[in-house]
């Protein structure tokens, strides 16, 4: 289920307290337990209880509350799961950032730059989730419609929502880093590249590219066949500066990241 379908869910108050109450006492309850709480009966509770479970809210399972040692059948208990949900329309994806972040502290080499590292993680981060749905869908050789066709739904899961423009081109209508970007536009707007770079190396897809081309209110990569007219500029600072000019995404006032160690 989605976030969304899961908030569903609790949208039921009797649901919804039910929930709270399993939260609140921190331990397996008795569906006995559940319905005294709420005020309903045993067999409503059940019915709540078992629509938790299929949420991925609560496990179930048979077993004595309270370690109590009991003759007979043990009775279904319900406890909380590590379910984590979050909601944000349009989706914002600050944890993918973080955890590129942290890899790159954790990986980084003798001498190597911090930037550096970033980047490679994030290509890294990015090559293995490709090579991951490669492994799972077995496509064989991709073109480039194919490889978008493909790319289409890692996208949509991660939150970019992916616009198909033409057979072989794709614009990123959300960036799931806007918050970050706002800091620092040429940092994660570099780790993004990279990280979609990476993703589709991994997938080994031929005839498309990632490309840096910021726009107003939108993610700052496109997909697309290569250009052998485009003159690429520089830097990734000065596709974000022009995408700014524009009425894109602007540079934070710190400017560049520091580089040190």
């Amino acid at each position: 289920m989605t976030p969304i379908e899961d908030l569903a869910v609790l949208a039921d108050e009797q649901r919804r307290r039910m929930f709270g109450f399993i939260r609140r006492v921190r331990r397996p309850v008795t569906r006995e337990e559940a319905a005294a709480d709420a005020g309903i009966s045993t067999k409503l509770a059940a019915f709540h209880l078992d629509k938790l479970v299929a949420a991925g809210l609560l496990r179930a399972s048979h077993e004595s509350p309270g370690g109590l040692r009991r003759v007979g059948r043990k009775p279904k208990v319900y406890e909380l799961t590590e379910v984590d949900i979050r909601v944000s329309i349009p989706e914002r994806r600050p944890d993918l950032i973080a955890e590129i972040l942290l890899d790159a502290l954790l990986t980084q080499q003798p001498g190597e730059q911090s930037r550096a590292a970033a980047l490679r993680t994030a290509r890294e981060r990015g090559e293995s989730l490709g090579a991951a749905e490669r492994a799972r869908l077995r496509p064989g050789r991709l073109g480039p419609e194919r490889s978008l066709t493909l790319s289409e739904a890692m996208l949509e899961r991660t939150g970019f929502e992916p616009d198909r423009t033409a057979p072989t081109g794709m614009r990123l209508l959300n960036c799931p880093f806007h918050q970050l970007v706002e800091r620092s536009a040429e940092l994660v707007c570099g780790l993004n590249h990279a990280y979609l770079c990476g993703f589709l190396a991994g997938l080994e897809t031929s005839g498309v590219e990632a490309v840096l081309a910021p726009g107003p209110g939108r993610c700052c990569v496109e997909l697309r066949e290569p250009d052998q007219g485009d003159t690429p500029l520089p830097t990734v600072a000065g596709q974000v500066r022009e995408g700014a000019d524009e009425g894109g995404v602007e540079q934070g006032a710190d400017g560049d990241p520091d580089e040190r160690d």
